[in-house]
């Protein structure tokens, strides 16, 4: 059963289409028009052996905000379409990741139920072109999309750039574990019969 989804969205703010494959090897395209953006979603690709295509056009002459916030919103579409009724997935995942100073904590349930638990205090306002700011909204347009509880946390930090980069690789690698066949089991890994 085929493990992918390919999703857009289009409003006067951006156009964005994604596709992801929960089964690839961490191939991806990545054209958001943002740079360090377009590094953060490939190393959560890679890390997280996603197929990943991404490619937005963005009103980037206002800001970065609706390019990455809306972009979150369409990926957290594309892993809810491509997790299906989620039989048989592991449904949880977690990942501790060091990047030299920086340690990041990274925890996901595939619930059904959207929340976002974010701590991380970046001491810089831009981290290449990205507003530092757009991390907590980027990984909360994911999680409402996507339907899925997560934690993100910066257990020691430094340099903003690692931090960044540690809670995207550590997401990437949480959300693979959770979305991992579980053999032992044919439905929703639940109490209550469905997710």
């Amino acid at each position: 059963m085929e493990r992918a989804a390919t999703c857009s969205r289009k409003t006067k703010e951006t156009d964005i289409m994604v596709s992801l494959d929960l089964d690839g090897s961490g191939k991806n395209e990545i054209d958001t028009g943002i740079g360090f953006f377009d590094h953060m979603l490939d190393g959560m690709a890679r890390h997280g052996l996603f197929d990943l295509s991404v490619k937005v056009k963005g009103d980037l002459y206002v800001d970065s905000h609706h390019t990455i916030e809306d972009t979150g919103i369409v990926l957290g579409q594309a892993i809810l379409k491509a997790v299906g009724d989620k039989s048989g997935l592991k449904r949880y995942g977690h990942m501790i990741l060091p990047m030299d100073e920086t340690l990041a904590l990274c925890a996901v349930d595939l619930s059904g139920r959207p929340y976002l638990k974010f701590d991380a205090d970046f001491t810089t306002e831009k981290i290449g072109e990205m507003d530092a700011e757009m991390i907590k909204e980027f990984f909360y347009a994911v999680s409402y999309s996507a339907m899925l509880n997560l934690h993100l946390k910066i257990l020691d930090g430094g340099n903003n750039h690692h931090m960044a980069e540690a809670l995207f690789k550590s997401f990437g690698k949480a959300l693979d574990m959770a979305t991992m066949k579980e053999p032992r089991i044919k439905t929703a890994w639940t109490t209550k019969g469905s997710l």
